[in-house]
């Protein structure tokens, strides 16, 4: 079995944060007890996902604010947001007060690219100005440096009693240095190494140079690496489902497997015009998981992680789950928990 050269250093996991359209407190509530479980049994961190016009969370930035009042240690990431449906200059007002709130521990991971069904949201998001609309990079550097303190305004001052700033306030230092990129093609690893930043490896991918998946996600890392100013330094969390099955009933296993194998066809090749590539789910025990993960080169490169939770299962089969790894799967990585 190939061995690391190092530990795993940082433990964290992705939720999607799936409710009930008819009950969506319930479903709220729940991503936060979870949220909540992962600092008692010593996770780095918890991510969430953004999904607009779904039952999912569509404003991760105010649950992390929630949460940050419900946790003290447990940071706190997006994975990712699509900047298409974001004005940066409110964002960057709003991942900013949340810093603060939480005492810096938030981490925002972005994305770039024409918002998901465009056709259908356009009028909506941007009645008047769809057309000309930038869903590039630079929408990311405008974040960057609004983030960093770069000026939003030409003028500071004061106007009779009411006295204004040219940069976004709150200014939260040290957030600039916890901005990630998701990237999915080895164009946006490269990127994001240049705008030094941080690095999500995807678990969807384009299949460019191969349609070996962990062949492509570690192409990405080194990509990455090459071209941001730490180098081998840089910052990288590799995103997998992995569903450890130590504590599991008989019951929870075979839903789990069920769902890893009506999943399964999309790994096998490239999926549409696009040609991207799925991440294979991985259930099995903690030592089972330890052997797939250890065989997995783009894992290797790594020393950090946010295990994705998978979108379908209920609140009970989490708490499983998220205890397995923290107790018996991180250790038996190397990872040694901060719970108190």
């Amino acid at each position: 079995m190939p061995r690391r050269s190092a530990r795993l250093r940082k433990l964290g996991f992705l939720t999607i944060g799936l409710f009930d359209p008819d009950r969506p407190a319930l479903g709220h509530e729940s991503t936060l007890k979870i949220i909540e479980l992962g600092e008692r049994l010593g996770f780095d961190s918890a991510w969430l996902r953004h999904r607009h016009l779904q039952f999912g969370i569509s404003s991760p930035i105010a649950v992390m604010a929630a949460a940050s009042q419900r946790t003290t240690r447990i940071e706190l990431g997006t994975a990712v947001t699509p900047l298409g449906w974001e004005n940066p200059l409110r964002l960057a007002e709003d991942l900013a007060t949340v810093d603060i709130l939480s005492g810096g521990r938030i981490n925002p991971g972005v994305s770039v690219g024409t918002p998901m069904q465009w056709d259908r949201v356009k009028d909506a998001l941007y009645p008047d100005t769809a057309d000309a609309e930038d869903f590039g990079y630079q929408r990311v550097d405008r974040l960057l440096g609004l983030v960093a303190g770069e000026p939003a305004s030409d003028w500071s001052g004061t106007v009779g009693i009411e006295q204004f700033s040219d940069r976004v306030q709150p200014h939260s230092a040290g957030l600039r240095s916890r901005m990630w990129y998701g990237a999915a093609s080895l164009g946006s690893a490269q990127w994001a190494g240049e705008a030094r930043m941080n690095l999500l490896v995807s678990s969807v991918v384009k299949a460019e140079e191969s349609e070996d998946f962990d062949a492509i996600q570690l192409s990405h890392i080194l990509r990455f690496r090459a071209h941001h100013p730490d180098g081998e330094n840089a910052r990288v969390s590799q995103g997998l489902v992995v569903i450890p099955t130590d504590s599991a009933s008989d019951e929870q296993i075979a839903k789990y497997r069920a769902y890893a194998e009506g999943r399964s066809a999309r790994t096998t090749e490239p999926q549409g015009p696009a040609r991207m590539m799925f991440a294979a789910d991985i259930v099995g025990t903690s030592e089972e998981i330890v052997e797939a993960l250890y065989a997995n080169a783009a894992f290797r490169e790594v020393d950090e992680v946010a295990f994705a939770l998978p979108f379908s299962f209920e609140h009970e089969d989490y708490v499983q789950i998220l205890t397995d790894m923290a107790t018996t799967l991180g250790p038996a990585l190397g990872w040694e928990s901060t719970a108190f």
